[in-house]
């Protein structure tokens, strides 16, 4: 029986499937806004929005963290998401199918922005 992470190494895996690829960030342009129920026994909406990646176009989702934070993003905007972290690739939590997360708007910081450090630059 061979291990898992030697199999996923071995034959590129992570590079075939994965659409950031093997990079831990990338840029996405902001396709559209939405939100997703949670997953029991947790209730409420989870904001988030669609985004395409530049590097090869590929279009997924990627969750909107802070609260009120969806209010910064618009459509057209150049946003970098990063993994959520879950274990293969996978989502975490009660946030289901989100793989990715929000981290900066046009170049700034999400967490800045939200606390008013900074502002969010036009596009």
């Amino acid at each position: 029986m061979l291990k898992k992470s030697w199999k996923r190494k071995f034959f590129k895996l992570k590079q075939k499937f994965d659409p950031v690829g093997t990079v831990p960030m990338a840029k996405a342009i902001v396709l559209s806004k939405f939100a997703v129920q949670q997953k029991q026994p947790h209730s409420g909406q989870i904001k988030c929005v669609r985004v395409q990646l530049i590097k090869n176009g590929k279009v997924v989702g990627a969750f909107v963290p802070g609260d009120g934070s969806i209010g910064f993003i618009d459509e057209h905007d150049e946003v970098t998401v990063q993994g959520l972290g879950g274990s293969q690739r996978g989502q975490m939590g009660c946030i289901p199918g989100m793989r990715y997360r929000v981290i900066a708007i046009n170049g700034a910081d999400l967490y800045q922005i939200i606390k008013g450090k900074k502002e969010k630059p036009k596009r």
